[in-house]
């Protein structure tokens, strides 16, 4: 991901509360195969496990599932098992790519200017949006057979429900997986395999106008505001609190 340093968000505590805001994530694998497309992706939600979060450089670990029938998971299996990591654990060769995008996006109209187009007219439309990129070695639990995999499915399951069912649906009294029949569930879980992306990096960008002169920014905001939608509120709202955080690194830089 192109990160200037205007856009870029470095503090990997807020990188890491983005993703739990916005876990559904978009896998990106490169694996060289005869039989499955080298290039793959998939949206999975995730699960982002830290030991300490009071630590705030960690950068924890990733958990997802996908469908056993998925091209890409085929591609994954494939090369663990008849890779270097057959020996050891099931670990994909090359690292893995996860994207996390922000709640809302919107293409920014040079109308919105309120500096530059009346003075100069050198204004171009351009896009604001966040993201997350986050790179990593996975591991895949895809042998049935293994009771490391269903130790890890159950674990998945469980959490990822739970998290859904309290920090995205707000219930007091969560849908559970022990809610539905035993049987059920270890049917479904081997239609699944179970992804763990030890994380080595990541980044953010927030670009949303923080290039741009005072009054021009202003007039973003108001733009957005004036389209009388949630989307744009919420772009108003985030264009004016990265305004706010460019200049405290730029006072503290200073």
């Amino acid at each position: 991901m192109y990160l200037p340093s205007i856009h870029a968000e470095e503090h990997i505590p807020s990188l890491r509360e983005f993703i739990r805001a916005n876990p559904l994530g978009i896998l990106t694998t490169a694996i060289d195969s005869q039989t499955y497309p080298t290039i793959q992706s998939s949206h999975i939600p995730f699960i982002l496990d830290i030991k300490d979060e009071n630590d705030e450089a960690e950068l924890g670990t990733l958990r997802g599932h996908m469908a056993r029938a998925n091209p890409q998971t085929k591609a994954m299996i494939e090369n663990v098992t008849e890779g270097p990591s057959k020996e050891t654990l099931p670990r994909l060769e090359k690292e893995v790519m996860v994207l996390f995008n922000g709640p809302v996006q919107h293409y920014v109209t040079p109308k919105f200017y309120k500096e530059t187009k009346p003075a100069t007219g050198k204004t171009v439309p351009t896009w604001d949006y966040s993201a997350v990129q986050v790179y990593g070695k996975a591991t895949i639990f895809f042998d049935s057979k293994d009771p490391a995999t269903d130790v890890f499915l159950s674990k998945q399951l469980s959490d990822l429900s739970l998290f859904g069912e309290t920090q995205i649906m707000g219930y007091d009294k969560p849908w559970q997986t022990s809610d539905a029949p035993t049987a059920y569930i270890d049917l479904r879980k081997k239609a699944i395999i179970g992804i763990q992306i030890d994380v080595e990096r990541m980044g953010g960008k927030w670009k949303m106008n923080q290039e741009s002169g005072e009054g021009d920014r202003e007039g973003v905001i108001e733009g957005f505001q004036a389209l009388g939608t949630e989307v744009g509120d919420a772009m108003a709202k985030c264009v004016k609190e990265r305004a706010e955080i460019a200049a405290a690194k730029k006072r503290a830089a200073s």
